[in-house]
């Protein structure tokens, strides 16, 4: 006797189907998260996992940006050791504080660049590196319970969960790639390595937009990022690229010369984009500074060009809603990031403009995701 909730009475003028795997009905009472986001936006059952979701989103946003004024006020070598669980207290008595204090005094950026520095001037930087290593913690904590919650009652399971442990995963390897950032800066340098602050700041960002892009799933419906089109992710992908310059420019210092724009000392071009000292072209896209400061600039006017042409392109075809507002978003959040970009390098680089830029680059790679959600989930549809 197959159950009742299998059997579908034909509504009137249908012709009657036969009973197979393809007219199978879904059991209402083993629906979950996964069956639900592979056909249809999530209901009220879901809602808690994505606004759980939305609020880590929020959380990796503020990370992004409290690390770019740990960068660009210098803090992030000031704490020179890694203590994942007893780092969270910081120091408590004028003791533990000389003791800080003593440890910073023996890497080279004190002594190279920060000597004579005071206390109450460690403290500054201090606090900022310590902020940053305890919101980490906290988006750890705020990803991992509720996961482990949601997963326990079934909330969520399959692919999507299989995603949210992917997520996760990545988020522990975040925290180490964070360390191996901050040690290179320890030994023989006066600042982190290039290589491995881009390395940090890229994957942070695709946390950011894989849990953006579950969240979507769940909210809107599963979408395969293949149905988007060569052309959104494809944008995608220089906004990553933009994004990895700019993680060199900062860890070459590179915003602080050639303060001019457009040209850069009065050439369009720069005299040296081989860098003399370096040698090899290779070596000066990554690490001279006019070489590094040059690439940005090309590839921040090239994601602009790149975003109005995706929105001239798709504006006509794409549904009207979410996909017609993501795509009219590009364009907007590409031009008001350029200005920032523009505005900080001919300031030099204050902290405030400098923090408000990068939010800028996550507020692009925010509305390139949408988009290119939107227009999968709406092309997806189509088939």
């Amino acid at each position: 006797m197959r159950p009742a909730w299998t059997r579908v009475k034909p509504a009137c003028g249908e012709m009657p189907q036969r009973e197979g795997a393809a007219t199978r009905q879904i059991d209402p009472t083993r629906m979950t998260i996964a069956t639900l986001s592979s056909a249809a936006p999530a209901g009220r059952s879901n809602r808690p996992v994505v606004a759980w979701l939305f609020v880590c989103c929020a959380m990796i946003f503020a990370m992004v940006v409290i690390g770019g004024i740990t960068r660009l006020t210098e803090s992030g070598l000031s704490i020179t050791e890694w203590r994942p669980v007893t780092g969270a207290i910081p120091p408590l008595s004028e003791e533990a504080w000389q003791a800080e204090f003593a440890r910073y005094r023996q890497i080279p950026q004190y002594q190279q660049v920060n000597a004579g520095m005071t206390l109450a001037e460690f403290k500054a930087i201090f606090w900022w590196e310590y902020i940053h290593r305890l919101w980490g913690r906290l988006i750890g904590v705020a990803f991992a319970l509720p996961l482990a919650w949601f997963w326990i009652t079934g909330r969520i399971r399959g692919r999507i969960a299989r995603q949210l442990a992917g997520i996760f995963v990545l988020g522990a390897i975040q925290g180490a790639i964070g360390w191996w950032m901050v040690a290179s800066g320890l030994a023989d340098r006066v600042s982190v390595s290039p290589y491995r602050l881009a390395t940090h700041l890229v994957l942070a960002l695709v946390i950011y937009a894989w849990t953006l892009w579950a969240a979507l799933d769940l909210l809107r419906g599963a979408a395969r990022p293949a149905d988007a089109g060569a052309g959104p992710l494809g944008f995608l992908a220089l906004v990553f690229v933009t994004i990895v310059s700019g993680a060199f420019v900062a860890g070459n210092r590179a915003g602080l010369t050639y303060n001019t724009f457009p040209l850069m000392d009065g050439r369009l071009v720069p005299e040296f984009y081989v860098d003399p000292a370096l040698g090899s072209l290779m070596q000066s896209i990554f690490e001279g500074v006019a070489a590094v400061q040059f690439n940005h600039r090309v590839l921040a006017i090239a994601v602009v060009v790149s975003a109005l042409a995706l929105w001239l392109g798709r504006r006509r075809s794409a549904p009207a809603g979410l996909a017609r507002a993501a795509l009219a978003a590009v364009p907007i959040a590409a031009c008001a990031q350029l200005a920032l970009g523009i505005a900080t390098l001919l300031l030099v680089v204050p902290i405030a403009l400098g923090a408000a830029h990068q939010a800028g680059a996550v507020l692009v790679l925010t509305a390139a995701t949408l988009a290119a959600h939107a227009l999968a989930a709406a092309n997806g549809a189509r088939r």
